[in-house]
């Protein structure tokens, strides 16, 4: 059998069975983390571009547009904007073995398709976490490799998204297996693209959730796939990486599911970042001023230094990708969210002093252990002599290291809130019960958010 029909399989069975209770409690989780970084990622300048170029879709469809609550659209056109949008900020999920981001392109996909065809939330939830399974198992299978040159969430992100599409539509385990096949092909997205001040990283996710639906769509019609898409001496793995190992990919599917081992974010920029940020605010409390600190050492991984080691960022977009300012924003103002990305902070002089101290290593020992763990050493001198070191096996809001659930929740109103205002919390209880609710209490659900982000973009 090839890896697409496997794959189709796993698809076409899972989507006729209940969820696991775990899988359907992790699922709810990543449907608040993900719809937080949604609403607040509809406020980025990147958005009103890419919204643009779709205005002629809008205004009809069965899909909601969250940036515009009262704007519908076709089902594969919210799941590019919708999915762009929640990509915008840098703060939605990951899954860490893979180097990918699950949640921007599948839920997109599985909302869209979820409101079209008028699924209940058990469906829904269902189908996110089996398209987080399918990503996430080719993403872990092609890694380290791929991301030298790809961004996992705008190729695998194809796959997953086609998967909980897929789910969705109730498709049989051939359409499962072609869309997914089909899927493959659409695959895109370099890392080039994010070294800079450019708008097209958010826009790897919204086209791999777009793709994604598209593909199943155009399976249920009878649309095929290449059987040997994944494996084949052409296909996807010998393009994209090196000796990958598919068996073990589809052995794993489901055992266990891979949405109960997602890392959710709680610093607003490059999750390469993270460990350094995390190690600073241990000994911020330890170092006394920042006007006492005479330098800082981090030793980490060589592709956290590779992605995230823009030492003299220009912009608030290279400061998401800037250890050293994230570092130095952490000591000065004991957190690392959206508001840390300005123009003003980047002129901040205090900042512009202690990210002028910070020095970054690459570390084999961090190396060692990548992907599966993202750790960081920090050790900050100071004026009086003393030397104040951290080691951070792993990122916070690891697996490892998890976030409760209500930890989520203030997530989520720090994000959404400014946007849904006093619809906060009824929106929030809302996505909390999804589980729950026939076809009309996920619309209303989605309503509430829709209501709230009824504001105009930037630029308009």
């Amino acid at each position: 059998m090839s890896v697409a029909a496997a794959l189709g399989r796993f698809v076409a069975r899972s989507a006729n069975i209940p969820a696991p209770g775990e899988v359907v409690r992790y699922s709810t989780r990543a449907l608040v983390d993900w719809s937080g970084a949604m609403i607040a990622g509809w406020t980025e300048p990147a958005m009103v571009p890419i919204r643009a170029a779709v205005a002629d879709e809008l205004g009809q469809g069965a899909s909601t547009v969250f940036g515009r609550g009262s704007t519908r659209a076709p089902p594969r056109t919210a799941a590019l904007l919708n999915g762009s949008a929640s990509h915008a900020i840098e703060m939605d999920d990951i899954y860490a073995p893979g180097l990918y981001h699950p949640g921007s392109p599948t839920i997109a996909s599985a909302l869209a398709v979820a409101e079209a065809v008028g699924a209940t939330g058990a469906d829904l939830l269902r189908a996110i976490a089996i398209g987080y399974e399918v990503g996430n198992r080719i993403a872990e299978a092609i890694q380290p490799e791929h991301y030298r040159f790809w961004h996992t969430t705008g190729t695998v992100g194809c796959m997953g998204a086609s998967a909980a599409a897929a789910a969705l539509l109730k498709l049989d385990e051939g359409q499962c297996g072609h869309a997914i096949a089909a899927s493959a092909t659409f695959a895109a997205g370099l890392q080039q693209a994010f070294r800079s001040e450019a708008m097209l990283k958010p826009l790897h996710a919204g086209r791999a959730a777009e793709a994604g639906v598209f593909a199943a769509m155009a399976a249920s019609h009878g649309l095929s796939g290449e059987p040997a898409i994944f494996e084949g001496a052409a296909g996807f793995g010998a393009a994209t990486s090196r000796n990958v190992e598919w068996g073990g990919a589809i052995a794993a599917l489901g055992s266990p599911w891979t949405i109960c081992r997602m890392t959710q974010k709680i610093h607003a920029c490059c999750g390469h970042a993270f460990a350094p940020i995390d190690g600073a605010l241990a000994l911020r409390g330890l170092a006394g001023p920042v006007s006492g600190i005479r330098n800082i050492r981090i030793e980490t991984y060589p592709v956290a230094v590779d992605v995230a080691g823009n030492m003299g960022p220009t912009t608030p977009y290279e400061a998401k990708f800037s250890i050293g300012f994230c570092v130095a924003t952490a000591l000065v103002f004991g957190e690392v969210g959206p508001a840390a990305f300005t123009f003003e902070r980047l002129a901040d002089p205090a900042l512009r002093a202690l990210r002028g101290r910070v020095t970054l290593t690459r570390s084999s020992r961090f190396e060692a252990e990548f992907p599966a763990m993202r750790g960081a050493a920090i050790e900050i001198e100071t004026a009086d002599g003393r030397r104040l070191r951290h080691d951070q096996p792993t990122r916070l809001g690891s697996p490892e290291f998890p976030v409760t659930d209500e930890q989520l929740s203030d997530k989520f109103r720090r994000l959404a809130g400014a946007t849904l205002g006093d619809l906060t919390d009824s929106v929030l209880d809302g996505l909390w019960t999804t589980a729950q609710g026939p076809r009309a209490g996920l619309e209303a659900n989605f309503a509430g958010v829709g209501r709230g982000t009824d504001v105009a973009l930037l630029g308009e």
